[in-house]
Formats: C-alpha cells, sequence, structure tokens
C-alpha cells in the first residue's frame, strides 16, 4: 500500500485532536498512537525492563521507558549486521508479531521510474529463495490465523504481520527472506506492475489525494515530496537505464540494508527466545553500509509562499486549511510545541475558534496539527470544515484565525496550560491500554528510526520541558506571509490539472499587499476566547480490587434493564457505560430514522462545545442512531462521569433546538448520504450489501426527502413521542462497584423514565435470499466491481461454525488466484460475512480493466476448480484453518473497550448468558471435512445475492430495492445463537442491533 509523499506515520503525535494533513493524507490503519503527551514525572525505567546480555555489536545501554501499567518485558540489541532490534515479551500476548521498517521510500524513487519504492514493497512478497512460490509467505500466515500487510511512505516502507504464537518460528524464516534474497521473478514483475496499476485506479477518484497532488504541486518543486509516488504501467517499466526487473534489484541493493532496517518482535515468547529467533533468522540480512537519506530541499522556497490555492472535490465537502511551513518539530519532541499550540487552535470549547465559526453556521469542524515532515521540515495545518455558507465568508474566516493567533500571542503562552496538557499526558501514558501484537510491532519499528530506544514508547506523551521560547518561535511562523491557503470544493473550476489523479486546481502566487493580515469581524473577534482551566480533570485513580465474573444483572424494570461487569484486569480506573433507548416504531419508519440520525446529530452538536474540555479530561460522550433508536455512550475516567450524563439528559430531555443549528446538521447529512457515490466501489457494495439484507429497506432518495421534512418543530414533536416510548436496556463494564453502578445507572433510567418492555421492541430483521438476484448500486467510480454474497440458510451456531471455517479455507487461495495470478485488480478477497448472526459468505473484486460479467466469470471459474478441494479435503489437512477460526474467537479482549463492546453486542441479540464465543468455539472445533463438503454444497446450490457495478451503467438498486421481496430469514433458537465473528461497524456491515 502506498501512502502520500510526505506523509511519516507515527513520527509526530500532537494534540488531542492529531491531524494529518487532515483529509490530504489518508491514515493507516496499522498503528496504535495516542495524541496527548506525557510529562516526565510518570517516565520512569520500568524495573521489569531487560537489556541483552547475549553477545552484540552495539547494545543499547537504556531500557525502554515504559508505563507503570505496563507489564511487557522489552530488550533492545544490535545483531552483529548492524540490525537493531527491539524484543517485546507479553505473556498475555495471543499473536505472536513481527515487522521491519527500512528507512527508504517514495522520495528516493528514482526520478525516470516514480512508485519503484512501492513497487518494491509489492515484490517482496512473490517468492524468495528459500520459498519461491509467489503465494507461500501468504497461505501460511493465513492458514495459521495471521495477517499481514505492508505499506510505503515518504521516507519509510514498513513490513508486518502477526500469527499463532505456534507457528512464529516458522513464519520468521518466510519474512526475514525478503530482505535477504527475493526472487523478483521476471514473470512476476510484468503481473505485479499491473497490480500497483489496479491500486493507482483505485484511488484516482479519492478527493484526499487529489488534493494532495495539488498541494505538492504548491511547494517547491525540487522536493523530493513532489512527485508521483504510486507507480503505473506508464511508470514501472523498463528505461535506457535497464530493465524494470534490474531497477527493482538495483534499488534493492542500493537502500535496502541491515543497518537501515529496524526489527521489532512482540509475543508470548520469552526475551531469550525471541532474541535467538531474530538472531537465527535476521543475521544473514546483508549489511551494505548504507545511510538513511537525508532531505535538506525546504519543503518551501522564498518564492512559493505565501499562496492561494483551489482545488475542485468530487464530494460535497469544502475545507479550508491553512498550512505553515516550520522546522520539523521532531527535535523538540520531549518539549512538543507543536503539540501545546495544536491544542489551543483545535480546541473546540466555548469561546474557541471552531465554537465561535459554528454559531455563524459557517463550519462543522476544525483540526490542527502536524502534517508533512521530512526529519528537517514541516508544515503545521489548521483545516476547517465549512457549510456551504461558509464558503462564502473565507475571508472572514482567514481573519478569525488570525485574530485567535494573535490572542494566543498576547496570552495564550502560560505554565498553566502547559502543565495542564502535560498532567492529561501523564495520565495517557500510566493508564495506556494495550495494542495488538502486530500494531505494536510496526508502530516501534518506526518509532525505533525516529526516536533513541529507551523513548520509543514515550515520545507522543512527553510533555518534560517548558519552553516559550520554543512556542514562540513557532507561532512567529504563523503569518499571512508564510501561509499556502488551500480550498477544496465541489465548485472549484480549476485552470491547471493534477498530473497524475486529475484534480482541476487554480494556484495563486500572492504579494504582499495580499498577504496583509486582514481586518476582522470585531463581532467575532470579541467572542473569541482562550479556554479556562479544566473543570473535569479527574482526581481518584485508584484501581478498585474486582473479582473477576460474568455480567450479572443489577436493574431489572418493565422499561428498563442495566447490565454490570466489574473488571479489575486492565489495571485502569474507567468505566464504559453504553444505554441503548429503544422505540419500537423507529425499525419501521423512514421518517422515524431520519428523525432518530437528525436527533442524535443536534445532540453531540449541540454539547460539543460545553463537553469538550470533558473529552480533554478523558470522558467521552457519543449519541448515535441505528435501526431502533439512539444509543448513549459514555467513557472514561470513572471519577466524574455523572456529571457528563447529566448534562447529555438535560439537553435530551430539555435542550432547546434552534433552527439554524438544526438546518447545518441537516445539510451536513445530506451532503453525507449524496457523498455516499463517492465512497470508495468495495465500501460501495458494502454498503449496499447491508441495505439490502438487513433492517428496513430505504432509498437514498426516501431518506433525503425524510431529511427535508424535519425543522425544530417536527424534531421537538418527535423528541417527545420517542422518550414518551422507550426501553433502556443498559450495560456498564468497568473498575467500578455494582453499588456505584447501580446508582449511576438508575440516575439515568430515572431521567428518562422509560415505559416500554423490552419484547415490545422488535429486532431488526435479515432477509432471506431466495432468489438470484442482481443489483447495480450507483457509484461515480472508474472501476468495475463484483460482490457475490452466498447466504447461509439458517443462523444456527453450526451453521455459522462451518461457514466460518469454509471462509478461512477459501480466502488466501481466491486472493492468490485472482489477484495474484490472473491480476484481475488490486482489491481481492473472499472471506466470512455475517449479517448480524446470519451467516454467509462474500467474494469481492474490484477492477480497472474487466467488467462485471467477466468477474463472476471468473469467480465462478475459481469456485469450479475450489470444489475439487473441497472434496479431497481431509481431517489433517482441515486442522489448521479450523484452529485459526478458534484461535480468532478465543482471543482476549486487549482493551476495556474491547471487552465493552463484545459484551454490548451480546446484549443487543438478547443473549445475557454472554458465553456465545464460547458456545460457538465449541461448534467450530466440532467442524469436519465432511461438515465442510456439505455446507460448500448448501452454498453452491443457493441462490447467490450479486451486486455489480460498471462505469457508464444505470443503477437499478434504488428501483430494485423497493421492488424485492424477500422473507426474513428465520431466527436460531434463542439457545443456540451464536457470536458473529467478524464485527465490522453497523453502517459498513449490518453487524449490530445498536
Amino acid at each position: 500500500m502506498s501512502l502520500p509523499s510526505g506523509f511519516r506515520p507515527l513520527a509526530l503525535s500532537t494534540a488531542i485532536a492529531a491531524i494529518v494533513m487532515s483529509g490530504l493524507a489518508p491514515a493507516i490503519s496499522h498503528a496504535d498512537t495516542r495524541p496527548t503527551s506525557a510529562p516526565a514525572s510518570s517516565l520512569a525505567p520500568a524495573a521489569n525492563s531487560a537489556s541483552s546480555t547475549a553477545p552484540a555489536r552495539a547494545e543499547q545501554a537504556s531500557p525502554v521507558i515504559k508505563s507503570e501499567n505496563d507489564q511487557r518485558l522489552y530488550r533492545s540489541l544490535t545483531l552483529d549486521n548492524g540490525l537493531k532490534v527491539l524484543l517485546v515479551s507479553d505473556a498475555k500476548a495471543d499473536k505472536a508479531a513481527a515487522a521491519v521498517d527500512v528507512e527508504v521510500g517514495s522520495a528516493q524513487d528514482p526520478d525516470d521510474v516514480p512508485g519503484l519504492a512501492h513497487f518494491l514493497e509489492h515484490m517482496l512478497f512473490l517468492g524468495t529463495d528459500r520459498y519461491p512460490k509467489p503465494d507461500a509467505y501468504q497461505d501460511f500466515i493465513t492458514k495459521h490465523g495471521g495477517q499481514h500487510n505492508a505499506f510505503t511512505a515518504s521516507q519509510d516502507t514498513n513490513y508486518f504481520f502477526d500469527i499463532d504464537p505456534d507457528a512464529f518460528d516458522e513464519a520468521l524464516p518466510r519474512f526475514a527472506r525478503f530482505f535477504v534474497a527475493p526472487q523478483f521473478n521476471a514473470d512476476y514483475v510484468d503481473r505485479e506492475r499491473h497490480a500497483v496499476n489496479s491500486e493507482y485506479q483505485a484511488r484516482l477518484q479519492d478527493d484526499g489525494r487529489r488534493i494532495y497532488e495539488a498541494v505538492e504541486a504548491a511547494l517547491n518543486p525540487e522536493h523530493p515530496f513532489n512527485r508521483f509516488s504510486v507507480g503505473s504501467l506508464e511508470t514501472l517499466k523498463d528505461t535506457e537505464a535497464g530493465s524494470l526487473r534490474q531497477r527493482l534489484v538495483d534499488f534493492y541493493q542500493a537502500h535496502y540494508g541491515a543497518n537501515v532496517m529496524r526489527l521489532s518482535l512482540v509475543g508470548p515468547q520469552s526475551l531469550e527466545t525471541l532474541e535467538q529467533l531474530a538472531r537465527d533468522n535476521f543475521s544473514d540480512v546483508p549489511d551494505r553500509g548504507l545511510s538513511r537519506p537525508e532531505i535538506t530541499t525546504p519543503l518551501a522556497s522564498g518564492d512559493e509562499l505565501p499562496a492561494r490555492l483551489e482545488v475542485k472535490a468530487l464530494k460535497q465537502v469544502r475545507k479550508l486549511s491553512f498550512m505553515f511551513p516550520i522546522d520539523d518539530p521532531i527535535a523538540h519532541y520531549r518539549s512538543q510545541p507543536v503539540s501545546y499550540l495544536a491544542n489551543l487552535i483545535g480546541h473546540e470549547g466555548e469561546g474557541s475558534l471552531l465554537a465561535v465559526l459554528k454559531d455563524k453556521g459557517w463550519a462543522d469542524g476544525l483540526s490542527a496539527g502536524g502534517g508533512l515532515s521530512d526529519g528537517e521540515h514541516a508544515l503545521l495545518s489548521v483545516d476547517i470544515s465549512l457549510t456551504p455558507e461558509g464558503a462564502q465568508h473565507q475571508t472572514e474566516i482567514r481573519a478569525a484565525l488570525f485574530d485567535y493567533l494573535a490572542l494566543i500571542r498576547a496570552e495564550g503562552i502560560n505554565d498553566w496550560r502547559y502543565t495542564e496538557q502535560a498532567q492529561l499526558g501523564e495520565q495517557s501514558f500510566r493508564f495506556q491500554q494495550r495494542s495488538s501484537p502486530v500494531n505494536l510491532a510496526s508502530n516501534l519499528a518506526m518509532m525505533m528510526t525516529r526516536y533513541p530506544i529507551e523513548d520509543v514508547l514515550a515520545a507522543p506523551y512527553l510533555m518534560q520541558d517548558f519552553d516559550p521560547d520554543l512556542i514562540k518561535d513557532t507561532l512567529a511562523r504563523l503569518t499571512p506571509d508564510n501561509l499556502l491557503e488551500v480550498y477544496s470544493g465541489p465548485q472549484v473550476e480549476g485552470d491547471q490539472q493534477g498530473e497524475w489523479f486529475k484534480a482541476p486546481y487554480t494556484l495563486t502566487r500572492l504579494t504582499a499587499d495580499a498577504t496583509a493580515q486582514p481586518a476582522g469581524d470585531d463581532t467575532l473577534a470579541s467572542q473569541l476566547a482562550l479556554p479556562s482551566p479544566n473543570p473535569y480533570l479527574a482526581k481518584d485513580f485508584r484501581v478498585l480490587d474486582l473479582a473477576d465474573a460474568k455480567p450479572s444483572q443489577l436493574i431489572d424494570e418493565p422499561g428498563a434493564e442495566l447490565w454490570y461487569q466489574g473488571d479489575a484486569s486492565f489495571g485502569v480506573p474507567k468505566a464504559e457505560w453504553r444505554f441503548g433507548l429503544l422505540n419500537p416504531d423507529v425499525s419501521r419508519s423512514v421518517d422515524d430514522q431520519a428523525m432518530s440520525q437528525v436527533l442524535a446529530a443536534w445532540l453531540n452538536d449541540s454539547l460539543n462545545a460545553r463537553l469538550y474540555p470533558a473529552r480533554l479530561a478523558g470522558q467521552d460522550a457519543l449519541v448515535y442512531a441505528h435501526g431502533r433508536g439512539i444509543t448513549l455512550q459514555f467513557s472514561g475516567w470513572r471519577d466524574g462521569q455523572q456529571p457528563e450524563m447529566r448534562e447529555v439528559l438535560d439537553q435530551l430531555v430539555n435542550g432547546e433546538m434552534a433552527p439554524a443549528t438544526l438546518e447545518r446538521i441537516t445539510q451536513r447529512l445530506r451532503r453525507s448520504l449524496q457523498n455516499r457515490v463517492q465512497a470508495p466501489l468495495y465500501t460501495r457494495l458494502g454498503r449496499s450489501l447491508s441495505e439490502t439484507l438487513v433492517g428496513l429497506p430505504s432509498t437514498a432518495e426516501q431518506q433525503l426527502a425524510a431529511l427535508d421534512k424535519i425543522d425544530a418543530q417536527s424534531l421537538d414533536s418527535f423528541r417527545k413521542r420517542f422518550l414518551a416510548k422507550l426501553h433502556v436496556q443498559a450495560m456498564v463494564t468497568g473498575n467500578l462497584t455494582a453499588d456505584q453502578a447501580r446508582e449511576t445507572g438508575q440516575l439515568v433510567i430515572n431521567g428518562l423514565a422509560p415505559r416500554i418492555t423490552r419484547e415490545a421492541v422488535p429486532d431488526l430483521e435479515v432477509r432471506q435470499v431466495t432468489q438470484h438476484t442482481v443489483l447495480r448500486p450507483d457509484s461515480t467510480r472508474g472501476d468495475a466491481g463484483a460482490l457475490r454474497y452466498l447466504q447461509g440458510k439458517d443462523r444456527t451456531l453450526q451453521s455459522q461454525a462451518r461457514i466460518a471455517v469454509l471462509g478461512q479455507l477459501l480466502e488466501a487461495p481466491f486472493y492468490s488466484q485472482l489477484r495474484t495470478e490472473e491480476q484481475l485488480g488490486y482489491i481481492v478477497s473472499a472471506r466470512y460475512s455475517p449479517m448480524l448472526d446470519a451467516p454467509g459468505l462474500s467474494l469481492l473484486v474490484q477492477s480497472p480493466s474487466k467488467d462485471s460479467k467477466t468477474l463472476f466469470s471468473r469467480m465462478d471459474a475459481f469456485l469450479t476448480r475450489f470444489d475439487s478441494r473441497v472434496q479431497s479435503l481431509d481431517e489433517a489437512a482441515l486442522a489448521s484453518y479450523r484452529d485459526a477460526v478458534v484461535d480468532s474467537l478465543t482471543q482476549k479482549p486487549r482493551k476495556l473497550s474491547e471487552l465493552a463492546a463484545r459484551n454490548w453486542s451480546e446484549l443487543s441479540f438478547g443473549w445475557t448468558g454472554f458465553d456465545r464465543r464460547q458456545q460457538l468455539v465449541a461448534a467450530v472445533e466440532q467442524v469436519s471435512a465432511q461438515d465442510i463438503r456439505a455446507i460448500w454444497q448448501q452454498l453452491n446450490d443457493s441462490s447467490a445475492l450479486e451486486l455489480a457495478f460498471d462505469p457508464g451503467t444505470p443503477s437499478d438498486f434504488d428501483q430494485r430495492l423497493t421492488e424485492l421481496d424477500l422473507p426474513p430469514l428465520p431466527e436460531a433458537p434463542r439457545a443456540e445463537t451464536g457470536a458473529t465473528l467478524a464485527a465490522p461497524s453497523a453502517e459498513a456491515s449490518g453487524n449490530a442491533q445498536h
């Protein structure tokens, strides 16, 4: 996967609203970072950190600084070949993981072969000297319950995987040979360049990429970030300097060497075992005497700025960004001047820049933080999401920003503010929750390239030295004459076009007169205020000693139920609350579903300024709508949750619904609906699948019509109807006693006065595919797409278990054949895809070169061949795939929020035994090869639902959706209800009832 040039994941964490070129650089999901920072008081080398005692060329003297809550053991060492290694022994880890970060990326691409670094990343997966088969690595990882991926950034390429710990010693040799002896098979060089081209084609209509390319063009043309990083058939080809394969080999030998790599191993194994694995497998990585490439060219020279850039967006989104070149703040990571300023600029409380702009109806959101960075230079970016009206007032918004910066200069650089931010960071670091082994490994491998080994965990949290001069120096760069102002919106015409992503844009270099600080609106300026001391800071951080127990019911009333699970296992004094406000009418009416969406959005929006300090202090409140009503979610420190709950309750029951606010919210929801056709095609197909099968079918036209009917009066009327007919289903998971839970839960329940029984609220239906059906959703994408859904005939545990194991068996060969061998497209997947608790398989291919008919035909050909594998399957061959599913189900929650989500999911299905996973594990363990053959035959004999898209072919989705008459799929007997293996968001897959 290629990231945009200049995007350096994890290199810099900023404030609570940490932003990496918000909307300009797509975020990645591999890393688990926290945006706040921590002071020195809580950061000390842990007693159980360990330094290596085995022979090594350059031992690290300093142990890794870790949180007192972190029970993992760490060891750093350097192999004889110069490869720096960090080992993490985690006794609680249910996976083992490895990552290698190479200090080279797209910034080092040759001028005549853009995208070569990214292409090389792809090629390393396709065979090595000892494991020559192109699918050997992927098949082994998948077979043993693992996952794998990689990304190419501007100055890094990061490879990572996880796997069942028992298979780690066999997986590591396969991984390590990437960096010793890749084959670069000539046949796959040609095939994989088509895969890279497919990836490029799939991103052609991503607004983030399109806008980002225009931003690059506005900056210094000599900077290496100003180049195409993905690669295409046009750029990845033979040149006068040599064949493409030879250029790959040359690039690999010039940039891949042990001393510019960092290795991280994470697993339940002992440090001694992990060290031996590192030495045995990675000592052969050649030391080529390389050094990390340095970039000395500035991002912007004196000729580029000030400037204004206008870029056409495809989505109905309007954004105004203010980008200021600064020195890369990584040199000051212990004091974090950029984080300090980003916290102030990005504050959302009363008197903040965002709050004032929202009150004017001009903005929906604002974020601030570090963006592009190259080790020497960086951009600080302030990004404002505009309303259509706000787009007409950009001059006033610009003036308000500089008024706010002037206020910070005059009054905002204070020791107490720095201390408060540091205190919040200290709390976050002290009680940070465990990330997955693969995220930790990937993160640490990259952090090792940025920071001294002792700070790789603490660096994002550090705020040790209040240095007013450093803050003032950064603030002095935030001026009109050092500004790239970027506006993106659908109405922009443009007089130029991006070379690769084709976004129309206009770039205007500004004069001295044009950059004079604009005269502000005195009314706006008078409303701006810096944040006061935070009143929500928690004080009680005691972790209560609670016995492990299953969830139990504390409140059982006709209109309400409260379930509770006390927990001390995560070592955090926090609680996770969910209050499902269930109304029997919502699931039956498109109008009521629209009303509930607006009610939830209004609650979040109207409380944002008031409760933003609480969010900074670690108390999160979120309201979201679903098919049966709305849910109130509270997450944070046990100490101090009740005041926030009272605020939300009071606003829900009594809050004034300002017409202007509702207009802004409904327009935002309208734009979100309209933007669905701009979503990535695979996302669009997946959403269409859940819209077809789960809940009340409704077309985009119907949903837009329902939004059009909503005003302050109608929403207030709905609120009264909604609250008068409620059942409250509540769950709390966390470090609080049963008495504390009962008291707090009763407070909320009393405030809502529910009176409807749970039985009066219908469950969401899953519709049964009874006939072969082809639907064509609408999309603006240039690729074709084909999604085939094979639905199980019932919702029993046995069907769920068998189809889940079949999905595990199908995943790797489907990808290998259609993606690697046939090169149909970059996005290819076969997976177990339950709709709520109804099992099924989804087969998906997105292609820039084949139509949907061809894609379905190639699926058919694959399935015909795969039949022989199913028919010859024996118990020995099945065992590893079955075990991989069991491993997935038996993974323990790594953090309190994961445990809370599992509890809430079980309760939403009405399974109050809270042992669905255990029951499904038992069912999976009973799956035999004959069971797989039987379920395979059943799925092949059943009708399929197919979703197809071809550019230029009219959509029939809305019409067909209203015409389809699919009966509900019968529910399993309650005693047989099983756990869903995968639980994507309800929006994406329909896998949640509330």
